[in-house]
């Protein structure tokens, strides 16, 4: 970590503290994520940070969301957690063709930060170091009209662009339908730049090889022409499922 780097971390600590809060207990790493995000501008990274901290105090309790709290997004088997990538990450797999609006929106917000939470701490060593990401796949195969949700879709990124800055490595949008690209496209409204810019349209063959190579086999569900079992969220077993911000 470079001079300015330190310098800016200093200025973080000292401007989350005027904001009646605190990073103590926090890694650099973790602060780290929040000037990043915030283009190393301390003041934007210190207001993100206190934001961070109140949004998992309302919404988060300490030991995560558990199960039975989501249990009716997770019975649809949407879900699946892989990994690691090659590049040493958790992979966590979307298959849309098996989502559906949620009725309950409040109860969709949790089941987002239950995903994200379990995810990151697959991803975990021993102990958290603070800037572990993840790989995100969708795979848009044989949706309908029924699967549609841009609401559902907004709200996944705007979570992780709010409240889990740079803990996205890399997303693939799979199998993407004729149709659906003018929602990807109102959807892409509300991302950052620095979102988009981690998002991968796969479409040809090409892209697909290179899919593959950049994942690795043994990350990839033999479904995907890896070697690996699919495998439910709700099915991993670990010993920690909520990361630090």
């Amino acid at each position: 970590m470079d001079e300015s780097q330190e310098l800016a971390l200093t200025q973080l600590r000292t401007l989350v503290e005027k904001l009646s809060s605190s990073t103590e207990g926090y890694e650099k790493l973790t602060l780290m994520r929040f000037l990043v995000a915030r283009s190393m501008n301390p003041d934007k990274a210190a207001k993100m940070f206190v934001d961070c901290q109140k949004w998992r105090a309302s919404m988060v309790p300490p030991n995560g969301i558990p199960d039975e709290e989501v249990r009716d997004e997770l019975e649809f088997g949407k879900i699946c957690l892989q990994g690691p990538t090659k590049s040493g990450h958790p992979l966590v797999l979307v298959l849309c063709s098996k989502h559906f609006p949620a009725k309950n929106a409040v109860n969709f917000k949790k089941f987002v930060v239950y995903v994200l939470d379990k995810t990151i701490a697959s991803g975990i060593k021993d102990k958290e170091v603070g800037d572990e990401k993840l790989v995100a796949v969708f795979d848009l195969a044989n949706i309908t009209y029924k699967n549609l949700d841009a609401r559902g879709l907004i709200t996944s990124f705007q979570f992780l662009q709010s409240y889990y800055p740079e803990r996205l490595a890399k997303c693939y949008m799979l199998h993407m339908p004729g149709f659906f690209v003018s929602v990807w496209r109102f959807v892409c409204r509300f991302l950052e730049k620095s979102t988009q810019e981690k998002i991968v349209i796969v479409t040809d063959g090409e892209e697909e090889i290179k899919f593959k190579e950049e994942i690795g086999v043994d990350a990839l569900p033999e479904e995907y022409r890896g070697r690996a079992k699919l495998t439910l969220i709700q099915d991993v077993l670990l010993p920690k499922t909520a990361p630090e911000m």
